[in-house]
């Protein structure tokens, strides 16, 4: 099953399990919409079709989706009671977070279960990677990279907020792999726009045109800081985003 945010990847991933499963004659069924299928029973055999021709598509072709049932115990309980009914004798769960803390609790109830992380914000502990961070680090490299040609030809400054709630890596890579000036992640609590702009002065002061700062959407304010950077500079700076930013930090900033 696949459960949570889809993540680029996790078609090859389920791939990937149903053929070896396969190859060592171990039969495989899906589990549609998560563990939101598993408790209403939309589950199916898999067979070497199944999974043809899926590795670049996006999303997932099991589909995903939220379960509240399986936040509370009775819910928890009668998916493990669901598990044992079919006589499974594994479960693989593809997800982030959440999708784990499900696969924790089946657990104690006696199911045996394998989690494969799959989540673009990397934020899954005890892993080096996750599915779908590689490919949301480098489509937040090709927008940055056409932000940066544009900033570079009119002598702007670029807030660029990417993706990530609680864990600032993609905006990290990002920041990195883009050359950019300044960035602002959840896990650095004690940087403000007043240290932005510092920097920004001190590029600008030594000849330097345009800048870039990248800032993760669990800061968010992306907007509030764009302005405050223009007013204190008076550099022309936008800011770019495709989403409502969950907090406001620079609207009170001096």
């Amino acid at each position: 099953m696949t459960s949570g945010g889809d993540a680029p990847g996790m078609n090859a991933a389920i791939r990937a399990v149903v053929r070896t499963a396969l190859f060592n004659g171990i039969n495989v069924v899906g589990i549609k919409r998560g563990y939101e299928g598993l408790l209403s029973g939309e589950i199916f055999d898999m067979t070497p079709r199944a999974v043809s021709e899926t590795m670049h598509r996006g999303g997932t072709i099991l589909y995903s989706a939220r379960c509240h049932e399986m936040m509370t115990e009775e819910g928890q309980k009668r998916a493990a009671e669901i598990c044992k009914v079919l006589r499974l004798d594994g479960l693989v769960v593809i997800g982030g977070d959440g999708s784990f803390r499900g696969a924790q609790a089946l657990s104690l109830y006696g199911v045996n279960v394998m989690c494969i992380p799959g989540t673009i914000d990397m934020d899954i502990a005890c892993t080096d990677y996750t599915i779908g961070f590689d490919t949301a680090v480098n489509t937040g490299m090709e927008a940055i990279n056409k932000i940066r040609d544009t900033s570079n030809s009119h002598e702007r400054c670029s807030v660029v907020e990417v993706m990530g709630r609680d864990a600032g890596h993609i905006a990290l890579w990002c920041s990195l792999t883009g050359g950019a000036e300044d960035v602002l992640i959840p896990e650095w609590t004690d940087k403000d726009a007043d240290a932005v702009i510092q920097q920004i002065m001190k590029n600008r002061a030594k000849g330097k045109t345009h800048n870039l700062v990248v800032v993760a959407e669990g800061i968010g304010g992306s907007e509030e800081l764009a302005r405050e950077i223009q007013r204190v500079t008076g550099i022309e700076t936008r800011a770019y985003h495709s989403w409502i930013p969950s907090k406001r930090r620079f609207s009170n900033s001096t």
